[in-house]
């Protein structure tokens, strides 16, 4: 058993998907690489620094090294990381907040159940 959850030798294991699951992780990998596409109305470097703010956002170690090193390949500067994760860090934090007005009306309806 591992002493932790995250291990950079999980992703040598993403070709079990190929084998369990190929059509549904083909249409997968295929998304997941328009990320860095040209001709969009996002250019690559404003892709990769969306992509960094959801991966921290989301707290994938996995996509966090790999779309800081992208990002840092299409010319992002480590400025433009932090305030990416700042930006993650205020939506998450406000969606915590509003999450806790839920909390309140759920607190509230329950006296009338």
């Amino acid at each position: 058993m591992t002493t932790h959850y995250h291990s950079p030798e999980d992703l040598d294991r993403l070709s079990e998907y190929k084998e369990l699951a190929g059509p549904e992780f083909q249409a997968f990998a295929k998304f997941d690489g328009s990320i860095g596409r040209e001709g969009g109305a996002i250019d690559p470097l404003h892709r990769e620094l969306i992509a960094v703010g959801v991966a921290i956002s989301s707290q994938c170690p996995y996509c966090v090294q790999v779309h800081v090193t992208k990002a840092k390949k299409a010319g992002a500067t480590k400025a433009q990381i932090a305030e990416a994760s700042l930006v993650a860090a205020a939506l998450g934090a406000g969606a915590a907040v509003t999450h806790g007005t839920m909390a309140f009306r759920i607190f509230d309806e329950a006296d009338e159940a």
